[in-house]
């Protein structure tokens, strides 16, 4: 089996922000709404018909350049397999393998890989 056989499509973008009220605003005027917003504010879910982006508040460490987009992830129907595919194929993983965050109903499921430019690539599964 390959990796794409699992592939939902593209699950949200990762973007780092100095000031999470301020991305917040700036996407709602582009139309965009909160999706899902953590308990401490500080990560959110920003929703515009099928696009998610997914942003959280570094504060100073923002990057604040052109390719500031931390990661892209991918929505996939067996993170696991997939998982065992990657480590077959030995795509470096730069997560703590398979990891667990407690975000949307009942959370998610995912692993990030190293792509040939230093990007990061996010396989996930909602749970």
């Amino acid at each position: 089996m390959e990796i794409k056989e699992f592939v939902l499509g593209l699950q949200h973008i990762g973007l780092p922000a100095k000031s999470i009220e301020e991305t917040i605003r700036f996407y709602g005027e582009l139309g965009f709404e909160v999706a899902w917003q953590t308990e401490n504010g500080k990560c959110a879910f920003l929703k515009l018909q099928n696009i998610v982006i997914e942003t959280y508040e570094v504060g100073e460490h923002a990057a604040q350049c052109y390719g500031a987009i931390d990661h892209i992830a991918i929505d996939v129907s067996d993170v696991d397999r997939v998982y065992a595919l990657a480590q077959e194929k030995g795509y470096p993983v730069v997560s703590n393998g398979l990891e667990t965050l407690p975000f949307w109903e009942n959370g998610v499921k995912f692993f990030t890989i190293e792509g040939p430019n230093k990007e990061k690539v996010e396989f996930n599964q909602y749970l």
